[in-house]
């Protein structure tokens, strides 16, 4: 039996402009939600009749994969893609635009499918219908949001890590926003977005007469990635330092300089220091991560004689159930059996993935920032409040304590320094910016990341 699903959204932008948004390239992974685990395998001709895109996508521990053909292509009014091969018994995707005022228009997605397996496939058809319900309210949300926001300057960005949590999500957005993005790889480049470098080797292999406008710089070893021995210890900070230095170096070599370089840091420069609210101007703290976070920033200061514009980003805990500390915490606080840190006294500094991207979008065209920049949310909380509003969105209790020194005892020194640790921080130059968090509170930005209510 064939069921359907209709959503509308209104977009206060014409309609040739959002229907023009949909066939960038990069719609299909900005639109991919952060707790779907959506890869793109192969994706040719656009929404174009005949265009084909091939999609792998995990539900619970199995892969399936997706083979979508493009039909009923009218510019500016619809395009429509229909399964040719996986999960479905049938699946038909009528993608609607319709102008309802000069500078507004309607966007309806429609969708016919049937379930497989007969009558047992019916058996699926309400959890069918409440995941493509909050996948198009997540996507409606982005639509709206991007289309909506100035997009501010664009250019031709180069990115480093951009195969990490931050830039695989940075990369599409920055393309809906009119960059032209190429990324630096560790290997032979084999696409045309692609630069080769060995930031151990200090070697960026710029392609002839290459000049961008902005490099960003996220490259970085995993500083939660296991217990801090005297290697991994050496590992971080090697990793930051080599990059940055090669970075810098290889910026000197390009003429013109790009206008910008938006280069990695971290909160981690304060240090723990309790209760006390933290801008930019807050001194070094103490520890481990501080010194990384020091030497790191550092390394950018070369540039700055050249004349290009360096931003030292300080980003906090990013949201994101598709990696880092979020993505650490779901399975415990899933099972049930999640809670407080510690005491759970300790402050968090937090950003939703979103925000952070569009923070970024706005220091790339800032011409007066220059500097340390503190990507938060306004929102810090404790640990325990935290752990509550996780539990919270998740329809789950959070009251098992993780006692410290049974951490101390796992982690050791990454305890005291990642987990127990005090910094509340403030966007002091983002609040200056009268930047517009989508999510300055804790509840809406997890609700927002995980699908619960955008």
């Amino acid at each position: 039996m064939t069921q359907f699903f209709t959503r509308t959204v209104r977009i206060n932008r014409p309609v040739e402009e959002v229907f023009a948004w949909h066939e960038n390239k990069a719609a299909l992974p900005r639109l991919t939600p952060p707790w779907e685990r959506v890869e793109v395998v192969r994706q040719s001709g656009g929404i174009q009749n005949g265009a084909q895109v091939v999609l792998r996508s995990k539900v619970g521990p199995l892969w399936t994969t997706w083979e979508m053909e493009h039909f009923g292509y009218e510019k500016g009014r619809q395009f429509c893609d229909r399964q040719v091969g996986g999960p479905f018994k049938s699946w038909v995707h009528y993608h609607r635009f319709e102008a309802v005022a000069a500078e507004a228009c309607e966007l309806t997605d429609e969708i016919h499918f049937t379930l497989p397996f007969g009558v047992l496939g019916r058996v699926g058809s309400a959890f069918t219908q409440g995941k493509l319900e909050q996948m198009f309210e997540y996507r409606h949300a982005v639509t709206k949001a991007d289309l909506e926001s100035p997009a501010g300057s664009a250019g031709r960005a180069v990115v480093s890590g951009a195969s990490g949590l931050i830039g695989t999500a940075l990369v599409p957005f920055l393309r809906m926003r009119g960059w032209t993005v190429d990324r630096l790889v560790r290997h032979a480049a084999e696409q045309a977005d692609e630069i080769e470098w060995d930031p151990k080797a200090g070697v960026v292999k710029w392609p002839v007469g290459y000049a961008p406008d902005a490099v960003i710089h996220l490259a970085g070893a995993n500083v939660a990635g296991g217990r801090w021995t005297n290697s991994r210890k050496q590992a971080i900070l090697a990793s930051r330092i080599d990059g940055t230095r090669t970075l810098a170096t290889a910026i000197r070599r390009l003429d013109p300089p790009p206008q910008v370089w938006l280069s990695g840091s971290a909160t981690g420069f304060y240090g723990s220091r309790g209760d006390v609210q933290l801008s930019e101007s807050a001194q070094q703290g103490d520890g481990f991560l501080a010194e990384v976070c020091r030497a790191w920033e550092k390394e950018t200061d070369p540039v700055a004689g050249l004349g290009v514009r360096v931003v030292k980003l300080r980003t906090g805990i990013v949201l994101s159930p598709a990696g880092g500390a979020l993505a650490k915490m779901l399975p415990a606080f899933q099972a049930g059996v999640g809670g407080p840190l510690g005491d759970g006294q300790q402050w968090m500094s937090w950003i939703s993935i979103e925000d952070w991207m569009r923070a970024c979008s706005r220091l790339l065209s800032a011409e007066d920032v220059v500097g340390p920049v503190n990507m938060v949310a306004p929102g810090a909380v404790p640990n325990g409040a935290f752990t509550r509003e996780l539990g919270l969105a998740l329809g789950r209790p959070a009251i098992l304590p993780m006692p410290g020194f049974v951490l101390r005892g796992l982690f050791g020194q990454m305890a005291d320094e990642a987990l127990l640790n005090s910094t509340r921080v403030a966007p002091g130059v983002l609040s200056n910016l009268d930047f517009d968090f989508l999510h300055p509170q804790l509840e809406n930005a997890l609700s927002y990341v995980l699908g619960k209510s955008v």
